[in-house]
């Protein structure tokens, strides 16, 4: 039985619970796999350090918590500085080039894009930042495919983002795959 841990990390407000809980609906409904999603926000919702968790298996899921993440998305340096210390031997890093300018150093991969801007620049929207972290993650894990995951995405936002989410997954994903080369 395979298990997989990943952690959305970053600040309060910018949509990573959201790009968790698509994840697991992708491995779990769109798979066929068993997933869980866990949440950690407290007084950090609007602002500090956040969390999302998922974790996918192939088999039943006795602990919910990641304990030794496999892929970790940081998007702000308050975030890679407290939950890099999780991230295991072999690991992948995926951080916002643009606000986490201290990699941290460790046996793992690192890939860097500033995933923020991208959104902003390349989609057009800074708030879908989230989907196009979502994309590059869903690229560099291969823990679901590409059409599944954006089926997750697509059939989770309103029908008049449906486009603008498609975009953003589609370039987080290309993006992540170009810089992981």
């Amino acid at each position: 039985m395979s298990r997989y841990e990943l952690r959305f990390s970053g600040a309060g407000g910018q949509g990573l619970i959201t790009a968790g809980i698509i994840m697991a609906k992708a491995a779990s409904i769109y798979e066929g796999k068993q997933a869980v999603q866990s949440q950690s926000y407290g007084p950090e919702a609007r602002g500090g350090a956040s969390k999302s968790e998922v974790i996918i298996s192939d088999g039943p899921i006795d602990y919910p918590k990641a304990t030794t993440v496999d892929a970790l998305l940081a998007m702000t340096q308050e975030a890679c500085d407290k939950y890099t210390h999780d991230l295991k031997d072999g690991g992948i890093l995926l951080v916002d080039s643009d606000l986490v300018t201290k990699l941290p150093k460790g046996n793992y991969k690192i890939i860097s894009f500033p995933i923020i801007n991208t959104a902003k620049n390349d989609v057009g929207r800074e708030i879908v930042a989230n989907i196009v972290a979502l994309g590059a993650m869903v690229a560099l894990t291969g823990q679901v495919s590409r059409e599944n995951a954006e089926k997750a995405v697509l059939s989770s936002v309103p029908e008049a983002f449906i486009e603008l989410n498609r975009k953003a997954f589609s370039i987080g994903f290309e993006k992540a795959m170009a810089a992981s080369a």
